[in-house]
């Protein structure tokens, strides 16, 4: 189009802005693009020690809805926010920790309570307390309220429910979840734990392109332990699922932080289409003493979809450092909660009893973990005191240090 015949829509523009500001004209922009926002947490675990600070009346009833009361504000502004839950949920006693997890089902309580929608299962401790713990784990999710995906308790539940389809915001969202193996524990039929087979992946990829949705998202456990940076596999995995048509890849297992990097990929119209893949989350909340595994990063990213065009585009995305606090108050009871760094970091911690030692182990997590992210395709989101509101304080100054061993969240799913 010549500048010439520009002109006119020029003025009519400028006009506009002149008359209604420019406040109007954002809004307008806005009326075109409907907005989802998405928040996912890396691995939720349940050490020995976090089972029995949770616990209220032994084997009988636990409360961990402290645990994340610190984070809840910054859960509640998601439109949908994600965990893997990285437990299984047997239903009864003995509930224990380390190398297999069985945690009392008051645990997905808590984490719905915090404000999460939906929690992935499949991961290398799906199968620690067998077939029936893999189908009660997927009944008290879906029970709490939960969408929930990754396991199966059976062939044709995975055929009624997978890919997991969510509405929201105007937008048809498919989720995908996938893990390297079970740390050598069989899968017991008629359950199914979803691995990552390239070929199962494929398959997956194309029935979800079927169901025509506005973006997929594949959230993945993979990589190594401990390691900061993503291996040769996860990079060519990561270059497969976004060629299959993925929008989005979220990792979890190495329980510390790995890189997020923007990927551009050429479509068959030969438009170049950005995605983008978090090798890993690191730990949410954990009881691990490995070095570098006591936090990890919640990730933020909003999906942005032209209302003419159908088209959907990854917008704003940002970290937000989580550490690990264990408070010990007056009579030795011991809390888990998970904070975000930003807000309790430089002192920022004594409201909540956190003294010298503590407070020195968060200042230390937040510039080895930025460290390691500073050369992400994203960037940090500072969250303050005030953004968490009337913050619960508590009362005593001690502290206590965990003792486990390292180891290895809305609408009813229809």
């Amino acid at each position: 189009m010549k500048s010439s015949t520009l002109k006119p829509y020029f003025f009519l523009l400028s006009f506009f802005i002149f008359f209604f500001g420019k406040s109007a004209f954002a809004q307008i922009q806005s009326d075109s693009i409907s907005k989802i926002n998405l928040l996912f947490v890396g691995d939720v675990m349940g050490h020995d020690p976090q089972i029995e600070s949770a616990e209220i009346v032994k084997n009988e009833s636990y409360d961990y809805e402290p645990c994340f009361q610190y984070v809840k504000p910054i859960i509640d502004k998601a439109d949908l926010a994600i965990a893997n839950l990285e437990v299984t949920l047997p239903g009864k006693p003995p509930y224990r920790g380390y190398p297999q997890f069985r945690s009392p089902n008051e645990l997905a309580l808590g984490l719905r309570l915090a404000g999460f929608d939906m929690l992935v299962t499949a991961n290398n401790h799906s199968n620690d307390a067998g077939k029936k713990g893999v189908i009660n784990t997927i009944s008290t999710i879906k029970d709490y309220g939960f969408y929930q995906t990754g396991t199966f308790k059976n062939e044709e539940d995975r055929g009624l429910y997978y890919p997991l389809i969510v509405y929201k915001n105007d937008f048809k969202i498919a989720f995908l979840n996938y893990t390297y193996g079970t740390n050598g524990i069989k899968t017991r039929p008629p359950v199914i734990v979803n691995y990552i087979d390239e070929k199962l992946i494929e398959e997956d990829m194309k029935l979800a392109h079927q169901l025509k949705p506005d973006a997929i998202i594949v959230i993945t456990h993979w990589g190594e332990e401990n390691k900061y940076v993503e291996n040769e596999k996860q990079r060519k995995l990561a270059k497969k699922i976004f060629n299959w048509g993925a929008d989005l890849i979220v990792g979890m297992h190495p329980h510390v932080v790995q890189p997020i990097r923007e990927m551009e990929v050429l479509q068959k119209d030969s438009t170049i289409k950005k995605t983008l893949v978090t090798y890993s989350l690191g730990n949410f909340i954990s009881g691990q003493t490995t070095p570098n595994t006591e936090g990890g990063f919640m990730f933020e990213v909003t999906l942005e979809k032209d209302k003419k065009t159908e088209k959907v585009t990854l917008g704003e995305h940002h970290y937000i450092p989580v550490w690990r606090y264990v408070y010990q108050d007056s009579k030795k009871k011991s809390t888990y909660f998970a904070l975000p760094v930003s807000a309790f970091e430089n002192g920022n911690g004594k409201p909540i009893g956190m003294d010298d030692e503590n407070q020195n182990a968060i200042n230390a997590f937040a510039k080895k973990t930025r460290k390691h992210l500073k050369d992400s395709d994203s960037s940090e989101r500072i969250i303050t005191l005030e953004e968490l509101g009337d913050i619960p304080k508590l009362e005593d100054k001690k502290k206590v240090t965990p003792k486990t061993k390292s180891t290895k969240k809305a609408k009813v799913q229809k």
